[in-house]
């Protein structure tokens, strides 16, 4: 068995493992990255595309937002449309700042060429990733990569590796807790090489159901629609799913629609889930192996960008100045805001959806609170606050 050492040992390497390494890195602390799967896996995930302004910023500390800040496309503001009513949320007028849309691949592929190129290890292909002795000064992490087990012993180990990952089941069972809410419905997607519909993103109430309009660039096009969770995704043709999307859409938008054939389509159900809390001795949970959300506020990548924030300081704080105060708050300080995200996701979810047993009562009620969001300056306010991301 080959043994190496490091300072910080980081499972995962998808946005938030390569974003932690990365600032490390640059304060000169050493880390290790485990990915169980290949790097043409991880950059062939299609996700989120909305990043707020605190990710933008650590993305631009982190030495790898060159390409992000030239192909980038910066949005001040986007529509909500219920009924026959259309009406844009400013962002910028009322909160001063904006959101950058920037898919979470080409986020990957900034901070794998960073890492890259400043010589950071990166182990793909890493199988059968174990943590061990996390009750010791010195855990370790074990995994096997082309038929040898190596070993990796560290300080502290990050846990990146998503909802699925090693890390949150190797949290002691009585320490855990886990909070869920599972929707009852999916949201279908298809990313095409269309010009978009608007230059702003659409949010899309409609009886049918929900439906959304969006990118990756001004000449690739990433449309939602909502779906049930286990609709057989080969039942859904392209031409099926333009006319679907269509009939949801205001008659502008569904008449001026640039259609074409899809180059990826997924069908994703919809989950709210905490675990708490996210640190256990010199284990760290972060991102999705600690909490999801549902993809309406677009949070799940951003809130994974505010965890890194918060560790990313402890470590440094404690390598750089001996402190441990911040690695003893990093929970804390994490599910303050993973608690307000989780909350602005799931009220977001609700106003904008058809559930299954919805009532002409809970119908009239939700288009009330679209109303009112949409003449309201304070309720406008208080949305693009929690939109745009909050304070780290």
């Amino acid at each position: 068995m080959s043994s190496t050492r490091t300072q910080v040992g980081i499972i995962g390497a998808g946005p938030s493992g390569l974003l932690l390494s990365q600032l490390l890195h640059l304060q000169g602390i050493d880390s290790v990255v485990l990915e169980r799967r290949s790097a043409d896996y991880v950059l062939g995930r299609v996700r989120a595309g909305v990043l707020e302004q605190g990710m933008v910023d650590m993305l631009r500390e982190a030495q790898c937002a060159d390409r992000m800040d030239k192909e980038g496309l910066v949005h001040e503001g986007f529509e909500i449309t219920f009924g026959e009513r259309r009406h844009r949320i400013d962002l910028k007028k009322h909160t001063g700042s904006t959101v950058m849309v920037y898919g979470q691949t080409e986020v990957t592929k900034d901070l794998m060429d960073a890492r890259e190129k400043m010589g950071g290890t990166v182990i793909y292909d890493a199988e059968n990733v174990a943590i061990e002795d996390l009750n010791s000064d010195t855990p370790k992490l074990t995994y096997q990569k082309d038929g040898q087990t190596h070993e990796v012993i560290c300080d502290y180990i990050a846990g990146c590796d998503g909802f699925h990952g090693v890390s949150r089941k190797s949290m002691p069972e009585k320490l855990l807790k886990e909070h869920e809410r599972v929707y009852p419905f999916g949201w279908l997607g298809i990313l095409s090489e269309t010009r978009p519909v608007s230059e702003e993103l659409i949010y899309v109430n409609h009886w049918r159901g929900f439906a959304l309009c969006s990118m990756r660039s001004m000449t690739r096009s990433r449309y939602y629609i909502q779906c049930a969770f286990d609709e057989d995704l080969e039942e859904w043709t392209d031409d099926r799913f333009w006319d679907e999307l269509r009939v949801r859409l205001p008659d502008e938008a569904a008449e001026t629609i640039e259609m074409g054939p899809s180059i990826e389509k997924s069908i994703a159900p919809l989950r709210s889930f905490v675990a708490e809390p996210m640190r256990h001795g010199r284990l760290f949970l972060a991102g999705d192996a600690a909490h999801i959300v549902p993809p309406t506020g677009a949070k799940g990548l951003n809130l994974a960008a505010s965890d890194i924030y918060y560790l990313s300081r402890a470590l440094i704080g404690f390598y750089k100045e001996g402190r441990e105060d911040l690695i003893d708050s990093y929970s804390e300080n994490c599910l303050r805001r993973v608690w307000k995200a989780e909350r602005f996701s799931w009220w977001f979810t609700n106003i904008m959806h058809r559930f299954p047993e919805q009532s002409s009562f809970d119908r009239g009620c939700q288009i009330a609170e679209l109303d009112y969001l949409c003449g309201s300056n304070a309720a406008q306010e208080a949305f693009a606050e929690n939109y745009v991301g909050l304070p780290f």
